[in-house]
């Protein structure tokens, strides 16, 4: 049986539609349901089905404001230093372990390592959790930037390596080495201005 093009319209919303419910991330829940409610809608109105137009109109509007006010609120961006030893942090990483290896696969702690342990806190409420330590030549080496699925917006990313970027700089680090342990993390660092150096690592020069 041939499908007409308003079927696989249909199709094609209703699979974006699914997609979005196995978000984590509410920013790309709401991106992606916003392209299945519009692609929906369209389809509701060419079918002549207009509750099915007009409901996914209102939903695609929904989207929009809470995208909107996403990205226009005003939260309050603090780092909670620890210590490498910290107990909140030791159980923080065993807790979200499974979360941590799918970004950082292999990765494994070790306190030794610390040259900087600290949370992000958003609004008070914890976000993420940055662990770097120093090397040789001014180097910062990220050994963990991990974000609560919640908050993965770039966001704690803007504010580690941009609003931050003083203080690393007054504490003699020059640059940050990371490595891109996943294909998701690698497009991270490379959305927050990172770029391959001469042994493959990424690499951000904090004094451009």
């Amino acid at each position: 049986m041939d499908i007409s093009l308003l079927q696989w319209i249909g199709y094609t919303a209703s699979v974006i539609i699914a997609i979005s419910m196995t978000m984590n991330s509410i920013l790309k829940f709401r991106w992606i349901n916003l392209a299945g409610a519009v692609t929906f809608s369209t389809y509701g109105f060419l079918i002549g089905a207009l509750p099915v137009g007009f409901l996914n109109g209102f939903i695609a509007f929904v989207d929009i404001y809470y995208l909107y006010a996403i990205y226009s609120k005003k939260e309050v961006f603090e780092i909670l230093e620890v210590r490498a030893d910290n107990r909140y942090l030791l159980r923080f990483l065993q807790f979200h372990d499974h979360d941590i290896q799918k970004f950082f696969p292999g990765f494994v702690y070790k306190p030794e390592m610390n040259t900087i342990s600290f949370f992000i806190l958003r609004d008070m409420a914890v976000a993420g959790i940055f662990l770097a330590h120093r090397e040789k030549d001014h180097c910062l080496v990220v050994g963990l930037d991990f974000v609560l699925p919640e908050y993965r917006d770039f966001k704690n990313g803007r504010f580690i390596y941009l609003r931050l970027k003083q203080r690393f700089i007054k504490e003699g680090f020059r640059k940050v080495i990371a490595e891109g342990r996943s294909e998701q993390y690698g497009k991270y660092l490379k959305k927050l201005g990172f770029s391959y150096n001469s042994t493959g690592l990424f690499e951000k020069n904090l004094l451009d």
